[in-house]
C-alpha cells in the first residue's frame, strides 16, 4: 500500500493540539506523525532458513495441532473440514495459506478524532503505550499497586505525546476499581482522555461488546458506520504451547465480524514455553498465530489482522523472563521475514527485564525498538513506560522512552538522506573554505532551527553548565515533565451530547452488574 513519507516540520511545542498549554510549561516535541519506516528489512534468515521455519510451523498445524477452548472455533473449524479430536485441531497447509490470502495486507484505523487516523501496514510503524502491568513505579513514591489514578496519568501521557499513537490495554491495572465494572470506568477514560484510536481487551462478551458500543457512541456513529471501518483494536495471546483459550477467541470473532482489527500474538518464552532453539521457538509461535488468524479469515474474511511476536527467552539460571536480549532481536527480525511472506502488517514489542529506569533499562529497550525497526514491525506495542518484564509501568520511562521513538521518528526523515544541490551545500563549502567554519554562512542560518533533531529529556550541555544548574539525572528531568504534563493537563474536546449519552451507558451497564469476573 502506498506509504507518504513523514513531512519535514518545524518543531513546536503542545500536546498534539488538544491540550491546553500551562504558562510555566512547554513540551517542545516533534509534530504529530505515523512515521514510515524507510530503511530495508534485516533479513537474518537465508532462503533455505526462512522455507525450514515456514514448512516447520505448517508441520505443528497439520500433525501436531493446537487446543481450542471455544465450542465455536470447534465448530468453525468442523465446518472448514479440519481435523478435530477433543478440543485438539489440525489444518492442512492449503486451508491455512487460503485463509491468510484473505487477510488484507493494510488498513487504517480512524478514532472519534479523523485527525489522528493510523494506517496500520506497508512501511508505517505506529507506536502504542505501555499496557497490562499490575504495578507502577516513579521516583518520588516507589513501587506501588496499580490504581485508577495512576491510570489516567498515563493516559495523559499517551495523548500529551505525539509520537504515541494508538493507546493500549491499561497502562497500569487499576486494582481500586472492581474488576466487573473496571472495563467500563476504563474505557471512558480512554475516550475522554485520549482522542487516539484504542484498545479493548477480549475478555469476555460483556466486555467486548461494551467496549465497541463506547467507541460507537463516542465516535457519534451509526452502528452501520461502526462496522464500516476499523475504529478500534484488540490483541489476543495465545496460552503457549499450542492452546488458544475461550474469552479471547470469542472476543476475536466478535469484533472481527464488525470489521475491528485483532492482533494475534503468542507469547513464547523459548527454554519455558517453546523450544530452546529460536527456529523452534518462530515455528511455534507462527503456528499459534496462523491457526488463529485462519479461524478469524474462515469466520470473517477480509477482517484486518496483524500478525504479532513476544518471543523472548528465559533466565536459565531462574527460570525468569528475559527481554531487549540478542535471543529476543533475532527471533523478531526472523517472525518479519515470515510476516512479509504473509502479506500480513506485524506487531513487536519495546520491553526490557529492568527493575527501574536505569542503564539496563534504556539499553534493553532500544535492542528491543531497534528490533522492530529491522524487523518491518507495523505496530510497536509497550513502546513507552515498561519495566520489570511487564509487571510494572514507570511515567519516568515514558518519558525517556518516547525520547528514543522521537529519535527513530526523527531517523526515518527523508530530509537526512537528501542529496539535492541545497543538501550537497557545495557553495558553501566554497565560501568557508579550508579552516573556516560554518556557524555563520547564510546556508547554516538559514536552517540552524530545524537541521538537527532536539531532544525533550537528554541534557546536551557540558558537565561544568550541568552541575551549576543542579547536576539533574535523566530520571528526575523525566519526572519533572511528566508532573508538568500530568499538572497542565486539558483533555480533548469531546461534545456534551456525546459525553452524557456515554456517561449514560456506563451507568446502566454498572447498574446491570457489568460483566462477570470469571470465565
Amino acid at each position: 500500500m502506498d506509504t507518504p513519507a513523514p513531512q519535514r516540520a518545524r518543531r513546536h511545542g503542545g500536546r498534539g493540539g488538544n491540550a491546553r498549554r500551562s504558562d510555566t510549561f512547554r513540551l517542545d516535541q516533534m509534530p504529530w506523525s505515523v512515521p514510515c519506516n524507510t530503511d530495508q528489512p534485516t533479513t537474518p534468515l537465508n532462503e533455505d532458513g526462512c522455507e525450514a521455519i515456514h514448512q516447520g510451523a505448517l508441520y505443528i498445524l497439520a500433525e501436531i495441532g493446537v487446543e481450542f477452548l471455544n465450542e465455536e472455533a470447534l465448530a468453525l473449524f468442523r465446518h472448514a473440514g479440519c481435523r478435530v479430536e477433543g478440543a485438539n485441531v489440525r489444518m492442512d497447509a492449503d486451508f491455512v495459506m487460503d485463509m491468510l490470502a484473505r487477510a488484507p495486507a493494510g488498513f487504517t484505523i480512524t478514532p472519534r478524532n479523523p485527525a489522528r487516523a493510523v494506517p496500520i501496514g506497508g512501511a508505517h510503524m505506529a507506536f502504542v503505550n505501555v499496557s497490562s502491568p499490575p504495578s507502577t513505579w516513579d521516583m518520588i513514591r516507589g513501587k506501588r499497586t496499580g490504581d485508577f489514578e495512576s491510570y489516567r496519568e498515563f493516559l495523559m501521557l499517551t495523548q500529551v505525546f505525539n509520537c504515541i499513537h494508538l493507546v493500549g490495554g491499561y497502562p497500569v491495572e487499576p486494582v481500586d476499581l472492581h474488576p466487573a465494572i473496571r472495563h467500563l470506568d476504563c474505557i471512558e477514560q480512554k475516550l475522554l482522555l485520549t482522542d487516539k484510536p484504542v484498545h479493548a481487551y477480549s475478555l469476555g462478551r460483556e466486555r467486548v461488546e461494551d467496549a465497541m458500543e463506547m467507541v460507537r457512541i463516542a465516535g457519534g456513529l451509526s452502528h452501520a458506520e461502526f462496522d464500516a471501518a476499523p475504529r478500534m483494536f484488540t490483541n489476543i495471546n495465545s496460552v503457549s504451547p499450542l492452546r488458544h483459550d475461550f474469552p479471547m477467541i470469542d472476543g476475536a470473532l466478535r469484533l472481527a465480524r464488525r470489521g475491528q482489527p485483532v492482533i494475534v500474538t503468542p507469547f513464547t518464552l523459548a527454554g519455558a514455553m517453546a523450544p530452546v532453539t529460536l527456529a523452534g521457538a518462530v515455528a511455534q509461535s507462527l503456528a499459534e498465530a496462523l491457526c488463529a488468524i485462519a479461524l478469524i479469515q474462515y469466520a470473517a474474511p477480509g477482517a484486518p489482522v496483524v500478525i504479532g511476536t513476544f518471543t523472548s527467552n528465559v533466565d536459565m539460571r531462574s527460570g525468569a523472563p528475559a527481554f531487549g536480549t540478542p535471543e529476543y532481536m533475532r527471533a523478531t527480525q526472523m517472525t518479519g521475514q515470515l510476516a512479509r511472506r504473509y502479506r500480513l502488517p506485524m506487531r513487536s514489542s519495546g520491553v526490557c527485564t529492568a527493575n527501574i529506569p536505569d542503564a539496563q533499562a534504556m539499553w534493553e529497550t532500544c535492542n528491543s525498538l531497534w528490533a522492530a525497526v529491522q524487523s518491518g514491525s507495523n505496530i510497536v506495542y509497550h513502546a513507552a513506560g515498561w519495566l520489570e518484564g511487564g509487571l510494572m509501568a514507570s511515567p519516568e520511562k515514558f518519558v525517556m522512552d518516547c525520547e528514543m521513538l522521537q529519535m527513530i521518528q526523527r531517523y526515518f526523515d527523508p530530509a537526512l538522506s537528501a542529496t539535492t544541490p541545497d543538501d550537497l551545500a557545495l557553495d558553501a563549502i566554497r565560501e568557508v573554505g579550508a579552516g573556516g567554519h560554518f556557524f555563520g554562512v547564510q546556508h547554516t542560518q538559514e536552517r540552524y532551527e530545524t537541521a538537527f533533531y532536539s531532544p525533550i529529556a537528554s541534557d546536551w550541555r557540558n558537565y561544568e553548565a550541568w552541575e551549576r544548574d543542579g547536576a539533574t539525572d535523566t530520571v528526575a528531568r523525566a519526572h519533572r515533565i511528566y508532573r508538568n504534563i500530568v499538572d497542565s493537563f486539558s483533555p480533548p474536546p469531546m461534545d456534551e451530547g456525546i459525553r452524557e449519552e456515554l456517561r449514560e451507558f456506563v451507568a446502566r451497564r454498572k447498574a446491570e452488574g457489568g460483566a462477570p469476573t470469571d470465565f
